[in-house]
């Protein structure tokens, strides 16, 4: 019904049936292989009878109504797809973003992904992930978009890192699985993002000049095929295997050619290799051609039609009318169009949102900025009830979780847990309330940083800051929140006479979308903010809230006594930290990333300039393959400050009797969601024993690393949480999978089980306690 306010050029030029020409590596360099088509129509696999019901919704459509349904339009969600009110569909409300429901009122903001990883605890990722599934549940939103697996970690300088988990691909697949089964248990769609090598943010989009002229195109990620398959694929299987009903491509190009269009990544890995048998949504704004996208395995382009107003340096659509046209015209085959539809109200009806699903809350149309309603084409019901509060009590988890994934870095003389201190001093801007509102502040110096920037952020509704906490614990406390006055006066000068039992800094480090961070230090002079102190408080423990990987040039300080990494914990943060230095939490959390000695020390940066006019000019060459975060560390020999899986506690633990069985198994090669079905079955379990040796209760985090030849040292392969009391001790089970201890060949193109593969069991990366092999 929207197809007349839409141009029909962009789908019907001649150069539209021109399909264009897909650059992807299957032979380990950076060069051309042919594209993959048709695009693989969806079987139903794994979805039960909501297939058929899907393929009779699509029966009824008139061909308008197909052309809706795979192109957004402006409305109350960030992305829409209008209503058919003759079908009794009532559309599709898509909502940011991968740690709560954004553009919303009266919702939770959970803790950010890299959070998720630190705990290294399922059960809690599974957790959020309900409770974020009902909150987006409550406010009407058919699809969650998140959780994220691109970028998976490459750069320690990527702005988004912190949406996603780890840059390792295991813990990734891990959350990703947890956390897209957690969210659809509520009904709720969960759109995985973003596919893929999309690992930095610098030039993501293409450019144009003033008359909307191409300059340079987005930045191409350049990677090797067996790369792509172990690092950059390999959560994206576990979000498929988990039956995730949407995966959102990305803006960058993969080997030349846009994600959004790319054939081999789109029909060739993700719906043939992979079995993905839900539907591929655009980056919003990420469609950059009309069939090459539609024939690629692009299936719903977001937003849909906005360049019209400014939003975008792009057609109105490249969706929209022009499919109507292109169908007519014979340029494009209807079928495509029914299997895109197909694959978008598959899982809508086996998810059961055909059926008393909640409307959209009217106030997230007004707290939509990025789509205004002078923008809409079309009127929305929007007559439910309005500010719903839909929080519940995941205040409860939140603050549970934020404790959880706070690692504890340094510990020197069990300076924390703390002993009842009645005086204590807090420094630095990172303590106190936010000054600027709790949602998206652009200059973030005053306030606690419980959560980055961009889509993946969420607005507060209410913030449980550091320092309120901190004072109804009942110390004497003294605060001092500018950095600058801290970084350069004398502390004697401002802190009362008496010395304070201990002097807490906290500090900070933002990172949103749209931008890579330009150092690893911590913002406002953190750096000078601990020296400052250290100087005069000889127990100084610094905790920071950052987006990730930070250097930490006073570590090893004397006057350092303790050093904690709170991440983005969300909105209980301050309770969440608190719990954590009182000792009312004994911490768990274990570094999700490594932290090297020296910025110099890190690979993989991103490509932040180009000398050249050439449109193909921004290239980002993955050469360093699989040698990102510690792989690269240990690869290379290099010492570190902290390394990958790190984290102390409030007791020790030892690991004893290590043990290997061989497991029987079918080897069924049949293709499933999450690909061959042999990959997922398990090989080896090995078997170890934790003990807790110390004097208090606590959480070990056994971890399994394989050694497969011609590959990094170490790959993460296993890992489990488990709480024990003062000198109990427990078994644990780590199974091995096919893909566990297999490469991918790129000659004969699969996965190969490796011969001669090493097991490593440990407490980090570099505390390795028991070798076997298999």
């Amino acid at each position: 019904m929207f197809s007349s306010l839409l141009p029909l050029a962009a789908l019907v030029a001649p150069a539209f049936a021109v399909v264009q020409p897909l650059n992807t590596t299957i032979v380990g360099q950076y060069g051309n292989v042919p594209p993959v088509y048709p695009s693989p129509n969806a079987t139903g696999n794994g979805w039960g009878d909501a297939f058929a019901k899907a393929q009779s919704f699509v029966s009824n459509l008139t061909i308008e109504e197909k052309a809706n349904m795979v192109t957004g339009y402006p409305g109350p969600c960030v992305g829409n797809i209008v209503a058919i009110p003759r079908l009794g569909f009532s559309g599709l409300c898509l909502q940011d973003g991968p740690l709560a429901i954004r553009v919303v009122d009266y919702a939770s903001v959970f803790p950010a992904g890299v959070s998720c990883a630190a705990t290294f605890d399922r059960d809690l990722i599974r957790a959020r992930g309900v409770a974020m599934g009902s909150e987006f549940r409550g406010k009407g939103a058919h699809v969650a978009l998140g959780p994220v697996a691109g970028p998976l970690g490459r750069s320690a300088y990527a702005g988004r890192n912190w949406e996603g988990f780890s840059p390792d691909p295991y813990l990734t697949g891990v959350a990703m699985e947890e956390t897209i089964l957690g969210i659809q248990s509520t009904g709720v769609q969960a759109s995985a993002k973003h596919w893929i090598a999309y690992e930095q943010e610098t030039q993501r989009n293409p450019t144009y000049d003033d008359n909307g002229v191409l300059i340079q195109e987005s930045v191409s990620s350049n990677v090797d095929d067996r790369t792509l398959h172990e690092l950059y694929m390999w959560p994206f299987a576990n979000a498929v295997k988990a039956g995730v009903a949407s995966i959102m491509c990305s803006y960058n190009r993969l080997n030349g050619t846009y994600a959004c269009e790319n054939s081999k990544g789109l029909n060739g890995l993700l719906k043939e290799e992979l079995g993905f048998q839900g539907y591929v949504v655009s980056d919003w704004g990420g469609v950059h051609s009309g069939m090459s996208s539609i024939e690629g395995g692009l299936d719903m382009n977001m937003p849909g039609g906005l360049g019209e107003y400014g939003l975008y340096d792009a057609p109105l659509s490249y969706f929209g009318g022009n499919v109507t046209l292109a169908v007519a015209n014979g340029t494009l085959d209807i079928t495509r169009v029914d299997d895109m539809i197909t694959r978008i109200m598959t899982p809508y009806y086996f998810l059961g949102q055909d059926k008393d699903f909640p409307s959209v809350d009217p106030s997230t149309a007004d707290l939509n900025t990025f789509l205004p309603r002078s923008t809409w084409v079309t009127d929305y019901d929007l007559n439910g009830t309005r500010s719903r509060d839909v929080r519940g009590d995941h205040a409860k988890l939140i603050r549970e979780m934020g404790s959880a994934s706070t690692v504890l870095l340094k510990n020197v003389n069990n300076t924390l847990p703390l002993k009842a201190p009645k005086s204590i001093a807090v420094f630095g801007n990172d303590a106190s309330e936010d000054t600027q509102g709790f949602y998206n502040q652009v200059n973030w110096e005053y306030g606690t940083l419980s959560v980055g920037g961009g889509s993946g952020t969420g607005r507060l509704t209410s913030l449980v800051t550091p320092l309120e906490a901190i004072k109804a614990k009942g110390a004497l406390v003294q605060q001092f929140l500018n950095n600058t006055l801290i970084a350069t006066s004398n502390i004697s000068d401002l802190v009362n006479p008496t010395p304070p039992d201990v002097c807490l800094v906290f500090l900070k480090t933002y990172a949103e979308e749209g931008a890579d961070r330009l150092s690893l230090d911590t913002d406002w002079n953190g750096n000078e903010v601990v020296a400052s102190v250290a100087a005069y408080c000889a127990n100084t423990v610094v905790i920071t809230h950052s987006s990730g990987i930070n250097n930490l040039p006073w570590a090893d300080h004397p006057n350092v006594t303790a050093i904690l990494a709170g991440h983005y914990p969300g909105e209980q943060s301050g309770n969440s930290i608190v719990d954590v230095l009182y000792g009312v939490v004994n911490p768990s959390a274990k570094l999700p990333y490594t932290i090297a000695l020296e910025t110099d020390d890190y690979n993989g940066l991103p490509t932040t300039a180009v000398n050249s006019t050439d449109p193909n000019a921004w290239q980002a060459n993955f050469d360093e393959k699989l040698e990102i975060d510690y792989r690269y560390f240990d690869a290379q020999n290099i010492s570190v400050q902290y390394e990958f899986g790190f984290g102390l506690s409030y007791t020790t633990f030892e690991m004893s009797d290590l043990q290997i069985v061989q497991n029987q198994v079918a080897g069924d090669e049949t293709i499933q969601p999450g690909g061959k079905l042999e990959l997922w079955e398990g090989l080896y379990t090995v078997t170890i024993n934790v003990t807790n040796t110390g004097a208090v209760e606590g959480a070990a985090v056994p971890q399994l690393y394989v050694s497969i030849p011609g590959a990094p040292p170490k790959q993460l392969r296993g890992f489990e949480k488990v709480n024990l009391a003062a000198g109990a001790c427990s078994s644990v089970d780590f199974v091995l999978m096919k893909r566990d201890v297999s490469y991918w060949d790129i000659g004969v193109q699969d996965w190969v089980v490796a011969d001669g593969v090493g097991v490593q069991v440990g407490f980090s990366s570099r505390d390795i306690k028991l070798v076997g092999a298999l």
